[in-house]
């Protein structure tokens, strides 16, 4: 029996030293801990302007913590502590909850909320989300979830089956930071689309640069040809406004219109926006 015991022990052993050391857990953070548990991660919402009459027609979602100097810092730093789920999950159902109950001027904005790829492999996700659009009391129909390529990587056909059953329920689909990834022309045509956003750093040179300028617009062109929306992001000035409206660009956000805003300032922009419109 105890030469069993030491046979049982040395083979488990071996067996282990096999199979490697296990994985590192994702250390503590607990201030961010706390702040998702206690909901002290706030959302801000950046405007999405429509090109052609100069009103608000949209918002972005955006998260906001005293902890991080942007929102690429702070998902970074959930992704480094085993949170991403958990800081995303909060950011939706709290922007999903604050755009149910807005009245007046916000009352019929459409919502873009931002999907992880921890989102779209987890099992039931799709369901989930549709369930806090309707316990926020939302039509489907007015949101948007937009995708970045490096959300699809993992497993492309359940994240694009996924959002296929998003879709049929009214909800709109994005693709974010499109033209920065290899695989983005590939993505049209494997996924169930509405909208292509293009990342800000395509058309910081578009009024000077030859190149750039032919690359969004033929992107747009190109979303025209199939059927796609086309939102640009990170416009700062009016030449730039100016060449994306004569190339066909839906909608835009950045600097000349209004950077992230809490729900005061969203209220006193969308009006002022409709003021000078009339």
């Amino acid at each position: 029996m105890i030469f069993d015991w030491f046979r049982n022990s040395g083979g488990s052993k071996r067996a282990s030293d096999q199979r490697g050391p296990a994985p590192a857990r994702p250390r503590r953070d607990r201030a961010l801990e706390t702040a998702i548990a206690r909901h002290r991660i706030e959302v801000y919402f950046q405007p999405q302007i429509d090109l052609a009459t100069g009103h608000v027609s949209g918002v972005e979602a955006l998260a906001r913590w005293d902890g991080a100097a942007s929102p690429e810092e702070l998902f970074a730093r959930a992704a480094a502590t085993g949170q991403s789920e958990r800081l995303s999950r909060l950011i939706q159902r709290k922007a999903l909850r604050m755009v149910g109950a807005w009245t007046g001027p916000l009352a019929e904005l459409r919502l873009s909320i931002n999907l992880l790829a921890d989102d779209l492999t987890r099992p039931g996700y799709e369901r989930w989300l549709l369930n806090e659009i309707a316990s926020a009391g939302l039509n489907p129909e007015r949101i948007t979830a937009e995708i970045t390529e490096n959300g699809l990587l993992a497993d492309q056909p359940a994240a694009a089956a996924r959002l296929a059953m998003l879709r049929a329920a009214g909800v709109r689909i994005a693709v974010d930071d499109f033209g920065t990834g290899y695989c983005s022309l590939a993505y049209l045509t494997s996924l169930p689309l509405d909208t292509l956003k293009i990342d800000r750093g395509l058309i910081a040179d578009i009024v000077g640069g030859t190149r750039d300028r032919i690359v969004v617009k033929a992107m747009i062109r190109l979303a025209r040809e199939l059927d796609l929306s086309v939102v640009v992001e990170g416009v700062e000035s009016t030449d730039q406004l100016n060449l994306l409206a004569e190339w066909g660009c839906d909608l835009y956000q950045g600097f000349l219109g209004a950077g992230a805003l809490d729900e005061a300032a969203l209220t006193r922009f969308v009006a002022s926006t409709q003021a000078e419109a009339a």
